[in-house]
């Protein structure tokens, strides 16, 4: 029996696909317990995100790279969690900075109650993540705290932008090694080491991770100007509207070759101007630079992936890297 679609992804091996299924049914069960609290409103804002959903990607993560050694050791569940905990918790922050209304098809936390709750519940989900952590050893501990510190910096220097001096289109593709990737490479030391699997192969795991998850943005940020909106689970060109200078955008700010896209694009795009800004991106070099950039970035966790020992989850991971490829269009 083949296990559900991961980020539609289907596991071809089948004792693989049931061994991933048992494993997010378990992260789910204790994802699920670890933010119960004596308060009901703890648990009721906590379990707000858990329960719209979410594509479990960086569990996913967590479970194929914990098969390199033992999938079944006691530490990989609760690492899975921790990862999902520490995700969690920053989109409740996440969603404060950028004001937003909806989050996963349902009204955010901060639209639902307000800022403060919603700051307050990813600080108690970042909480639980340590109180788990706690029993993982302090290996584990620093890989998250140097984590989390990339992942706040990410965020930081997103917000301040890039400095004077400094090449926007290197800044952007820092942060989000920072912002993105640093999470999602976790996801593949955790796994790696919480199953005993080889040191090399933790290393090749955490930098493939990486690369996928920085590819994985990318993507996200080609869909939002080339997709219907079901691909992305977003309305197409909602970046633009909210001025969020993506890789495309960048690329064509560069070149600086269409005066009237330049103008479109310096600054929020209005209502009005939207499916002209879209049209015009759509056709510029700038897509094709940014998907190139994409490209680059899954070949890199190809050529990492390539060196690990050849067992089904191998097969997996390669499978991801075509489908992030090709998801982007």
């Amino acid at each position: 029996m083949s296990a559900p679609p991961v980020v539609d992804l289907p596991i071809e091996d089948e004792r693989l696909a049931q061994d991933v299924a048992n494993g997010l049914a378990a992260v789910e069960k204790l994802l699920r317990s670890s933010v119960e609290s004596e308060d009901a409103f703890v648990t009721e804002a906590s379990k707000h995100l858990i329960e719209a959903g979410g594509k479990r990607f960086r569990t996913l993560m967590v479970l194929l790279a914990a098969q390199f050694g033992d999938p079944s050791a006691p530490g990989v569940v609760p690492g899975a969690v921790v990862i999902e905990l520490t995700h969690l918790g920053s989109l409740y922050h996440d969603d404060v900075m950028d004001e937003a209304p909806v989050r996963r098809g349902s009204p955010s936390a901060n639209a639902r109650w307000d800022n403060t709750v919603a700051i307050l519940t990813g600080d108690y989900l970042f909480a639980q993540a340590s109180d788990l952590l706690a029993d993982l050893g302090p290996e584990l501990i620093r890989i998250q705290a140097q984590t989390f510190s990339r992942l706040v910096q990410g965020q930081i220097r997103e917000t301040i932008g890039p400095r004077a001096d400094e090449d926007p289109i290197a800044h952007y593709l820092s942060v989000l090694s920072d912002k993105t990737g640093s999470l999602i490479a976790a996801s593949g030391r955790f796994g790696a080491l919480l199953s005993g699997a080889p040191a090399d192969v933790e290393e090749r795991l955490s930098r493939a991770c990486e690369a996928i998850g920085v590819a994985w943005q990318l993507g996200d940020d080609l869909l939002d100007v080339a997709s219907s909106g079901a691909q992305s689970g977003k309305t197409p060109g909602t970046d633009l509207k909210e001025g969020v200078k993506t890789l495309p955008v960048l690329y064509a700010l560069a070149a600086g070759d269409h005066p009237r896209l330049t103008a479109l694009l310096s600054s929020p795009v209005a209502d009005e101007d939207l499916d002209e800004a879209l049209t015009l991106l759509h056709a510029h070099p700038g897509m094709a630079r940014a998907r190139a950039e994409l490209v680059a970035w899954v070949d890199r966790a190809r050529a990492d992936i390539s060196g690990l020992p050849d067992i089904p989850a191998k097969g997996a991971f390669l499978a991801l890297c075509d489908y992030v490829v090709e998801r982007s269009g």
